[in-house]
């Protein structure tokens, strides 16, 4: 197939949900001799050099540059606008004109539209099969959101723009397919909005990378948060585990330490380091960390999707203990990798269990290995995905 990617951001370098998601599907049907051609934004030099890179996925390469000063100018218009900020944001009449260029150049068979920001683009148009692939449901998000205290004027902006978010996404209707990457999402969705056209399409793992490297599983005084670190419920959620569930589990184990890596931390998360929390910034060789760790946490207390955190931890091996945001998607049962708590008590000392026990955390982490190669390589997301755009074309020709 010949096909168009349309997305958000830059999808090099693959550190985050957004990106690594299109880098992995589209390199391997790549490989799988479709002809690919990527439009997207660039917001930095950063993407502008990602070029080469990209080039050996995509036939074609076109980068829109939208500067962080555009994008606020265009979240101006929200004052007057019923689009939600993050559509607006993204807004911008150059990529317009240079989507119109491309598909005036080229006989796509399909396109992809990555996220509900990006459905403006082609929404309404009639002429080519396409599928909106959203990360997840945002209005869940937003809802999810409300649980935590925020100060009075961000509780009133997160109501407005819950409340957009809310009204604008039955535009995934207008597509032949939508796309989300949890069961739970999937079926929020259907319930909320009434899509008949809505599959599953699962984040997945790269196990070339993430895969088990002789995990010593004798230590257990380690514990490992990863994440975007300027990202909100990262930010809230090494925070909350700090303040709330820490200081239970060093009850039973003083000395443990907290390690929380990822890039950009914001200063509130900086401020953690110290007593035995461990701030480290961008790292290089995830993989290396998350091996290091005797268990992994992400204690998430608002979100939606899956966290590729717990799928990258699981495929190595790792025990997880994580929140309820993204568990029930995953479509598996407490232990099989992970365990799901909700409570800082329950959280705590489902830590503990693990720390306690080398032989729980052994069988924990084998059964994640097991579940993460039979359902989440990208590989085989790859082949659905396949399969999606092939519906998509079929329902369009009828």
């Amino acid at each position: 197939m010949k096909l168009l990617f349309l997305a958000n951001r830059t999808p090099y370098p693959p550190f985050r949900g957004d990106k690594l998601k299109i880098y992995h599907l589209a390199k391997r049907l790549a490989a799988k001799g479709h002809e690919l051609t990527l439009l997207t934004f660039a917001q930095s030099a950063e993407d502008f050099a990602a070029r080469e890179k990209l080039e050996t996925i995509f036939k074609e390469v076109h980068l829109v540059s939208l500067p962080a000063w555009k994008s606020a100018m265009n979240c101006l218009a929200a004052a007057w606008d019923s689009k939600p900020v993050q559509v607006l944001y993204f807004q911008d009449a150059t990529m317009r004109k240079k989507l119109v260029e491309v598909l005036r150049a080229n006989h796509f068979d399909a396109v992809h539209v990555q996220h509900l920001r990006m459905a403006p683009y082609l929404a309404g148009n009639k002429f080519i099969p396409r599928i909106l692939d959203l990360p997840d449901a945002f209005s869940l998000y937003w809802q999810r959101r409300k649980s935590v205290d925020r100060g009075f004027f961000q509780r009133q902006f997160e109501a407005m723009e819950g409340a957009r978010v809310l009204r604008y996404e039955p535009v995934m209707k207008d597509y032949e397919l939508a796309l989300t990457c949890s069961a739970e999402d999937l079926e929020y969705l259907q319930q909320t909005h009434g899509a008949a056209n809505l599959r599953l399409l699962p984040n997945g793992v790269d196990l070339d990378t993430f895969y088990p490297r002789d995990h010593d599983y004798s230590h257990n005084q380690t514990l490992l948060f990863t994440g975007n670190m300027d990202y909100a419920p990262n930010v809230d959620a090494v925070q909350y585990f700090s303040e709330e569930i820490l200081p239970l589990i060093r009850r039973s184990y003083p000395a443990v330490r907290l390690v929380i890596a990822g890039q950009r931390p914001v200063e509130s998360v900086r401020k953690l380091a110290g007593e035995g929390i461990e701030v480290t910034g961008f790292i290089e060789d995830l993989a290396a960390k998350y091996n290091e760790a005797s268990v992994v946490v992400a204690p998430l207390r608002f979100g939606a999707g899956t966290q590729n955190k717990v799928l990258e931890a699981m495929a190595m091996g790792i025990p997880v203990v994580c929140s309820n945001i993204g568990f029930a998607g995953l479509g598996i049962a407490q232990g099989e990798g992970a365990f799901m708590q909700v409570q800082p008590d329950a959280f705590a000392q489902s830590v503990i269990e693990l720390l306690n026990d080398e032989a729980l955390r052994r069988r924990t982490g084998h059964k994640g290995i097991e579940v993460m190669r039979q359902r989440f390589g990208w590989d085989a997301i790859a082949t659905r995905l396949e399969d999606y755009f092939s519906e998509a074309i079929s329902q369009f020709a009828n």
